[in-house]
């Protein structure tokens, strides 16, 4: 196999997780001002091909939104994938540089915070989704 064969699949199952755990995908920077500026709560997770977010991102982003609150949208975008949807959306987390992966979670299409790669880099899938949740409790409601 080779190398450009194997990254088409390491980036589709990666996009699959996210699809499959119900979030949106995002890959055009013209789908991004729909998505992100959508009355209520938006939890963007910001996807990579890192091993930290295959190892911890990934997986907390599909298991933070089994909670009794949760944003009212989902959406993912690819970066490095997906770069003119991945800059277009960086416009919206005003005050916080581009990481990957990194999750937003923006309010009637505002940032409110982020959990940015150090904040998921060396730690458990579980301290992420608890990171998560503590966001979801101040800012969601119940579901």
């Amino acid at each position: 196999m080779s190398f450009n064969d194997f990254m088409v699949d390491v980036v589709n199952v990666a996009r699959e997780d996210m699809r499959d755990a119900g979030y949106e995908e995002v890959t055009e920077a013209d789908q991004v001002d729909e998505a992100l500026t959508r009355e209520g709560t938006t939890l963007v997770m910001i996807n990579s091909v890192c091993g930290c977010a295959g190892g911890v991102a990934r997986p907390a982003a599909a298991n933070a939104i089994h909670y009794d609150k949760r944003p009212d949208h989902l959406v993912t975008i690819f970066a490095g994938q997906d770069r003119e949807a991945t800059e277009k959306a960086r416009t919206y987390f005003e005050g916080y540089p581009p990481s990957s992966p990194s999750f937003a979670f923006l309010k009637d299409g505002k940032i409110v915070t982020m959990l940015e790669r150090h904040d998921i880099e060396g730690s458990s899938p579980i301290d992420v989704i608890n990171k998560l949740q503590q966001v979801f409790d101040e800012y969601c409601e119940e579901v």
